[in-house]
């Protein structure tokens, strides 16, 4: 398998929360897009590895159904170690994906910082030649990051994407979520869900569309031209 573009999450609900959106729309517009979760995200107050597995398999119907694998790294315990390197590494030769997306690398959640040093890490590894790592080398040729934080913070990004056709598609993904998002919840505080849809008609407004989710990026980003500036 040959993707366009590979989604890694630290816990299943992650790649939904910052770019639900943007996978809708990438498989819409014929792309082939997969998610890598990390980690399983359990143990969890109202989770269970079953409940999260069919969580996260209605979350993927939603979303299109793009390709979708666990790599089954520990939760809680995510470390950019050499061996979860190795295994990462070998999950981009085998897809060979053109695009990553990462988690934005400032974060209070270990896991997600952990996830995108990984992440880094590994796509260096996948290009070496004379290694043990299983396959071909392959090198993808940018990562982009998304905003899944548990900071509060006001993202400041490269670029932002209308998805206000597949916002549907995000929001009923991240329902699927229930024992996650929709459950735990604290009486009287705004939840998960209404959050994130605050968050992407918070970035719409900026660019002159409904919704929109905000991409960070390290290095430059190159246009072919303007003919796409919506403002």
């Amino acid at each position: 398998m040959m993707l366009d573009a590979l989604v890694i999450a630290p816990h299943p609900d992650d790649a939904e929360i910052g770019m639900g959106g943007t996978i809708a729309r990438l498989i819409a517009e014929g792309w082939k897009v997969g998610i890598l979760d990390l980690t399983s995200g359990e143990p969890t107050p109202l989770g269970s590895l079953e409940r999260r597995k069919a969580e996260t398999a209605s979350a993927n119907f939603e979303l299109g159904n793009p390709w979708r694998e666990n790599l089954g790294l520990p939760n809680r315990d995510l470390e950019p170690t050499l061996a979860h390197r190795r295994a990462l590494a070998t999950v981009f030769r085998r897809l060979r994906p053109r695009l990553l997306f990462a988690p934005y690398w400032e974060d209070a959640h270990p896991d997600h910082i952990a996830a995108t040093k990984l992440v880094e890490d590994a796509r260096f590894w996948s290009k070496l030649s004379k290694s043990d790592i299983p396959g071909i080398p392959f090198h993808p040729s940018r990562i982009l990051y998304y905003f899944s934080v548990h900071l509060k913070i006001v993202e400041r990004p490269s670029f932002v994407l209308d998805i206000s056709l597949q916002n549907d598609a995000k929001l009923a993904a991240l329902r699927c979520y229930t024992s996650q998002l929709v459950e735990n919840q604290t009486p009287g505080q705004p939840g998960v869900i209404e959050a994130v849809a605050d968050r992407t008609r918070f970035w719409g407004h900026f660019v002159g569309v409904r919704h929109a989710e905000p991409f960070a990026s390290r290095e430059p980003v190159g246009l072919k031209g303007l003919n796409d500036l919506l403002i």
